[in-house]
């Protein structure tokens, strides 16, 4: 399943031609540097390369009106003085004679890529491109962005391929109210966008970009702000907001296609964001969301005007597209303060649309006029008692919710491994500790009774190895295990429901191998 890099130099042709200290960082060079890292990395050699083409006007028209782009395909003729006054006229944005044919050729990077995942030529990909996209509207550029390549890449996929779900996911440090505007009232589409906002005091100062922003009519709950309001996030932050806000969402709305508005200006470095997310954090998040849509992820650069940090990252997201092992995460899992304010205040603004933040072991129950008819949990009338008294119950839920959103310290050992057999040539990496103890044998007597296979000597020695590891895990004192056994299925069954006794709600175990029979976990939920 190959990965798709999609680029034409010809982007890098737009360029500033007047004194602009705020318009001044979009350049040329944010390209330039991501391809050259790429390929001092052996990544484009890699990827599947493929050549941008321009997006036609019917294309751009998919988002954006026609005079927009009329407007947009005059300046071409237009002199360095026409360009300027044009510019004056939007916020955070200039022109070039060269602007139209490169956000044409933006736009339909986007499209082929989408093309090329949807078609099955590619698993994945990336489009490096500029001019960036999120924050152009309708009829208006905003923020550098001239055409709303992702946008435009959502409706062309409805529209060509016939997907009915699709999933934005808009790390980039700023609001991309473009998409947001685009299809806030559109269940089809989810957005998701995490962005610098610190109480409405950073660009672009929109009320909109905040937490209970959800969506307008049936697109309520499609819409997810997650505001930053403080500087400094990082990775942390980042997978917390990851774990406990999109994954859950995002599961649950099954999108059929992942669109990633890919700026870098949330890394650390960046004078935009100055946060403190490293490269290595973006290729964990390409990560997760590659377990969305069957792994047909699409991401389109966005912002990012720290060349080496927007380079850097360029690379994780591909080497992740590729399939290649993330690295390790270092310093301290613990989010800001601040940033569990945050993540609590979205979880608060999306729980009556999204049953997957609810509290656990609790159904709240909704007034009609905050769910949307198929997620309506129990008939209740708008304005009446039962409605202020679910209000109430549903109040008393979403002030608790975070109130254990939190990632617990790491436990002292990482990884440990539990072998069956004496295995002296096996070279163990030095923070993996090999574990030779076991549980006491009258606990592993009691849950080998379960099954046959389990009495058996070297069975029965395995699974007291295997107990103790997971007594390690359910106490905090060991990340994560890895084991050997020769009766895996009746293993398996056993580490699960171990675990459930021990209060787990949810028990997840990978089985590397063939297994002795299928494990028989129909009656575990």
């Amino acid at each position: 399943m190959r990965t798709a890099l999609v680029y034409h130099e010809e982007m890098t042709a737009a360029r500033l031609l007047w004194d602009d200290p705020e318009c001044e960082i979009e350049r040329p060079e944010r390209l330039t540097a991501a391809v050259e890292r790429l390929q001092q990395g052996g990544l484009e050699q890699r990827c599947l390369q493929l050549a941008a083409r321009e997006a036609s006007e019917a294309e751009l028209g998919l988002v954006h009106s026609p005079e927009y782009v009329s407007l947009m395909r005059g300046t071409q003729a237009l002199s360095t003085e026409e360009l300027q006054a044009l510019s004056g006229q939007y916020d955070a944005v200039y022109f070039h004679p060269s602007t139209f044919h490169c956000a044409r050729l933006a736009a339909g990077a986007a499209l082929q890529l989408v093309d090329a995942v949807l078609t099955g030529t590619a698993h994945n990909g990336l489009a490096l491109v500029r001019p960036p996209g999120h924050h152009s509207q309708r009829a208006a550029a905003n923020g550098f962005c001239v055409f709303n390549n992702v946008a435009i890449a959502a409706r062309y996929a409805q529209k060509r391929h016939g997907v009915h779900r699709i999933l934005i996911v808009d790390w980039d440090v700023h609001h991309g109210q473009g998409i947001q505007y685009i299809f806030e009232d559109d269940p089809s589409v989810l957005y998701f966008s995490w962005h610098r906002y610190e109480h409405g005091r950073f660009w672009p100062y929109l009320r909109e970009s905040d937490a209970d922003a959800v969506g307008l009519g049936p697109g309520r709950g499609f819409t997810v702000n997650l505001p930053w309001n403080q500087v400094g996030m990082g990775n942390a932050d980042y997978m917390a907001a990851f774990l406990h806000v999109l994954l859950p969402v995002a599961f649950e709305f099954d999108p059929e296609l992942v669109l990633v508005s890919a700026g870098f200006d949330s890394a650390i470095g960046d004078p935009e964001g100055q946060m403190q997310a490293t490269p290595e954090c973006f290729a964990h998040l390409t990560q997760l969301l590659q377990v969305l849509a069957g792994g047909r992820v699409c991401a389109v650069l966005e912002g990012g005007y720290h060349l080496e940090s927007l380079s850097q990252s360029v690379c994780m997201v591909v080497k992740a597209l590729l399939g290649d092992p993330a690295p390790p995460l270092l310093g301290p899992m613990v989010p800001q303060h601040s940033a569990l304010e945050s993540i609590q205040s979205v979880r608060a603004a999306q729980a009556p649309h999204w049953t997957s933040l609810w509290q656990q072991g609790s159904t709240p129950t909704l007034s009609l006029s905050t769910c949307s008819p198929e997620r309506r949990p129990s008939p209740v009338s708008p304005g009446g008692p039962k409605c202020k008294a679910a209000e109430a119950q549903t109040s008393a839920v979403l002030s608790s919710l975070l109130d254990r959103l939190h990632l617990c310290a790491t436990p002292p050992v990482r990884t440990a491994i539990a072998l069956t057999a004496p295995a002296a040539a096996m070279v163990l990496p030095p923070d993996i500790l090999r574990q030779e103890e076991s549980a006491p044998r009258e606990e592993t007597q009691a849950w080998a009774r379960l099954h046959e296979a389990l009495t058996q000597d070297t069975a029965f020695t395995a699974l007291g190895k295997v107990l103790h590891l997971l007594n390690g895990i359910l106490d905090g004192q060991v990340s994560s295990g890895i084991a050997t056994t020769p009766a895996a299925a009746s293993t398996l069954e056993v580490v699960l429901r171990q675990g459930l006794s021990h209060g787990a709600q949810r028990v997840f175990c990978v089985a590397l191998g063939q297994l002795d029979r299928p494990p028989d976990l129909a009656n575990d939920g």
